[in-house]
Formats: structure tokens, C-alpha cells, sequence
């Protein structure tokens, strides 16, 4: 049985997978698990400190410029030496929290793809415990996060199977098809950071989401659709340089801010 099966049976070929921070969600997953595991007594104020500092740049800038090895310490260090119990039950706080911060933009799309059909994932670092609920109670079929090794309960530090960022999140996916049948050449996936590359290249349909500026010229370089979702609106409006795209989802087309061409434009944000 694959690791990744997911908790819904699949009657398609195709897929749309999800990255969560900045795509799904506005912000930064890991600093709400941060906000409350800091509530709950389970990290020192040292620790809540870091991780505010790297929220807060996230929410700047994006992704950071990190190694794989230090993005993986990291995710693995915040939970490191907690109770597998104790952060399960922080869910009840946490997920009420992540799904007020999914753009209506990306819900509306997840809608699309149900309706056409086809299966939805989240695709995500951060902890397997919570992916795998939020994806649930967005009505999702599965969630893929990192999962970490647990002895006597409590987590150790180390992974326990494939780190779920960069070509981490390929494998998964790949295992997913794999085990669902699915034909990736005809699956879509959205993501927001140069780093979630390997995800878009491995699709058929891949799709920036207020790319950095590396996800950015890549997707205009080679053409890919790139969608800005605002925050602060609850509309979808179409803009780009040389008329609407369309990123189709099963035959309902979806016009959302898309761009192509080399000749840059200021940013409009909707």
C-alpha cells in the first residue's frame, strides 16, 4: 500500500495539488502551529521569537533562500521533543485558524476542480498532523505533509520517509499517481515559490500563484499562467499583457491574472 494514499478513493486521471503557505492560505502555516504551540507551553519564547522573525519575512518576501538541509531542520526542530498527542490536539485550535486565511480565490478553484471531477491534494513541509486535517475539512482528497519519526509517542528530530518540499513534494506526487492512476502530464499544480519547481514542472498545467521573482520570470519565460490573489478583495479579475488567459479547469474556464511576455508591468493587486 503506498504512503501516500489518501483518505478518499480516486475515480480520475487527473489531479490539482496545492501548495499551503501563500497559495491555499495567506501567510504562514508554520507560525500559527508556532502561535499556538507557544499558547500551550509546548516551545520556549526563544523558539516562538525565531519563528515570528521568519514569519514576518516570509510575509514579505516569500520563500527564503535556504537550503533544503535548512528548511528541513527547521520544520523538524519545531516539533522535535513534542508529544505526538499534544500537537494533534492544538489542531483544535490551529485548523479554525488556517481555513479564515484560505483566499476565497483558491476555494473557488478547489470548487472548479471538484466539480470537473478531479481530485484535490495539499502538498505542503509542514506537519503531516496538519496538512492531512486541514485538506479534510476543506473537503480535499488527501493531504501530503512531512511526517516525523515518533518514539513513545514523542517526535525525535529526525524524518520518518521523504522530506515533502522541493523534489521532496515530486516524489509524493508521484507516488500518489502512481497508486491512483493518475496521468500528472494532465494534473495541475499551484504554488507561489521558486522553490516548488520541481512540483510545476512536474504537472501538465503548472500555475504561479503570487510568484517570488524567481517563480515569476520562470513562469513568463515559459509561459506559464500566473494568477494574483488578493487579500484584501474577494473578487478574481482577469489582467495580463496581451489579453486574458485561461488556466481551463474541467471545461469551466478560469480567468484570473494571467501574464505571459518578457516586458514587465507593475503588479495590480485585486
Amino acid at each position: 500500500m503506498s504512503e501516500y494514499m489518501s483518505f478518499a478513493t480516486s475515480r480520475t486521471t487527473s489531479a490539482a495539488f496545492f501548495d499551503l503557505d501563500r497559495t491555499l492560505i495567506s501567510g504562514s502555516s508554520a507560525f500559527t502551529l508556532a502561535i499556538q504551540a507557544r499558547k500551550a507551553g509546548l516551545i520556549s519564547t526563544w523558539s516562538f521569537t525565531k519563528d515570528a522573525a521568519g514569519a514576518i519575512a516570509f510575509k514579505l518576501v516569500g520563500a527564503s533562500d535556504d537550503t533544503t538541509d535548512q528548511v528541513r531542520a527547521r520544520i523538524l526542530s519545531a516539533v522535535e521533543g513534542m508529544r505526538r498527542n499534544d500537537l494533534v490536539a492544538l489542531n483544535a485550535e490551529i485548523l479554525p485558524r488556517l481555513i479564515e486565511r484560505v483566499r476565497p480565490e483558491a476555494k473557488r478553484l478547489l470548487d472548479r476542480h471538484h466539480a470537473a471531477g478531479r481530485d484535490t491534494y495539499i502538498v505542503s513541509a509542514a506537519p503531516q498532523e496538519i496538512v492531512e486535517p486541514l485538506a479534510q475539512a476543506l473537503g480535499m482528497t488527501g493531504g501530503i505533509g512531512t511526517r516525523s519519526e515518533l518514539l513513545d509517542g514523542v517526535y525525535t528530530g529526525d524524518l520518518n520517509g521523504p522530506f515533502c518540499y522541493g523534489p521532496g513534494k515530486v516524489e509524493a506526487m508521484a507516488a500518489l499517481a502512481e497508486w491512483h492512476h493518475y496521468d500528472l502530464s494532465q494534473c495541475y499544480a499551484y504554488s507561489d515559490s521558486v522553490s516548488d519547481l520541481p512540483m510545476l514542472e512536474a504537472v501538465g498545467h503548472p500555475v504561479a500563484v503570487n510568484p517570488d521573482a524567481g517563480l515569476e520570470r520562470r513562469a513568463r519565460r515559459d509561459g506559464w499562467p500566473i494568477v494574483i490573489f488578493s487579500e484584501r478583495t474577494k473578487s478574481v479579475i482577469r489582467r495580463s499583457l496581451s489579453g486574458a488567459a485561461t488556466v481551463a479547469v474541467g471545461g469551466v474556464g478560469f480567468a484570473a491574472g494571467t501574464r505571459y511576455g518578457s516586458t514587465r508591468r507593475r503588479r495590480r493587486r485585486f
